[in-house]
């Protein structure tokens, strides 16, 4: 029998035992999973989750010192064991090189990456969207490519995009950002039809305004742009949320986990925006 519809026959038989057995199965004990941009922010919070709903957790990111530090904050009370990359995004052919030497089976992906610079499409240079094309999509397909069999095999997988509200409609003065964010949704929707019928979800969580180093640093640009303090732009920013607060990496990161469960196996090729209700269009 062809291996293809081996595995999709392994899918469908896994899926109604799960919900069988199961209503609402979160544990990720056994599962392994890949986490870029692992260091701080949504990226360091995810990790987490993961670790404590049991996933052993590979970190990616550029810094090793800051790599260790959060691997030892990882969860290991239910056996699992972590592991870290130290590779600069920036670099597409080594980051492939250092994928390829991966040995395990992964189940989960979470793709994330710092976003482009702020500042005007119009006065972007070429080679910025050139960059971000290739450290946000081009690395996204290297990673897949490279697990995307061993879900296959398993029956199980789950990619998970962290991008931005704006692939539902553009922010004002983050042009490159809007281009590329909206790039890797439609390339993860395309994903998520193509690999739906092996049991591989494709979702992109959407953050607004989440307190992390980014927001901070696009409040500082607004705020020498605008002439105003930073607390003025950060009031301003606030007013523009239901909430009324801006978000928390941790709360971003519960989406992620999610995702990644048993539980959310129906969820396929969708945008989940996390922004206290800010995004006007449904």
């Amino acid at each position: 029998m062809d291996l293809d519809i081996t595995n999709k026959i392994t899918y469908e038989k896994n899926t109604i035992l799960s919900v069988k057995k199961n209503r609402m199965e979160l544990s990720l004990k056994a599962r392994n999973a890949i986490v870029c941009g692992s260091t701080q922010g949504i990226g360091e919070a995810s990790a987490i989750e993961l670790a404590n709903l049991g996933a052993n957790v590979t970190l990616i990111a550029r810094n090793e010192s800051k790599l260790l530090d959060v691997l030892n904050d990882l969860d290991t009370s239910k056996g699992q064991t972590h592991s870290f990359i130290a590779i600069d995004f920036r670099d597409s052919e080594k980051l492939k090189d250092e994928v390829n030497l991966l040995k395990s089976s992964y189940h989960i992906l979470v793709n994330n990456t710092g976003g482009p610079a702020a500042g005007p499409i119009a006065d972007a240079d070429t080679n910025a969207f050139e960059e971000a094309f290739r450290m946000h999509l081009i690395n996204n397909q290297i990673l897949v490519q490279k697990i995307v069999e061993g879900m296959k095999q398993e029956s199980y997988g789950r990619i998970v995009n962290i991008i931005s509200t704006s692939v539902k409609a553009p922010i004002a003065g983050l042009g490159v950002s809007n281009t590329i964010r909206a790039a890797v949704a439609n390339w993860a929707k395309t994903l998520s039809v193509e690999l739906g019928a092996y049991g591989i979800t494709v979702n992109n969580v959407l953050p607004g305004f989440t307190n992390t180093n980014r927001l901070k640093s696009l409040i500082t640009k607004k705020a020498e742009i605008q002439g105003k303090s930073e607390e003025e732009i950060a009031s301003i920013m606030k007013s523009q949320v239901p909430a009324a607060r801006f978000g928390k990496a941790e709360e971003v990161a519960s989406a992620v986990a999610f995702l990644c469960t048993p539980a959310a196996s129906y969820i396929n090729g969708i945008n989940v925006p996390v922004d206290g209700g800010r995004t006007k269009s449904l």
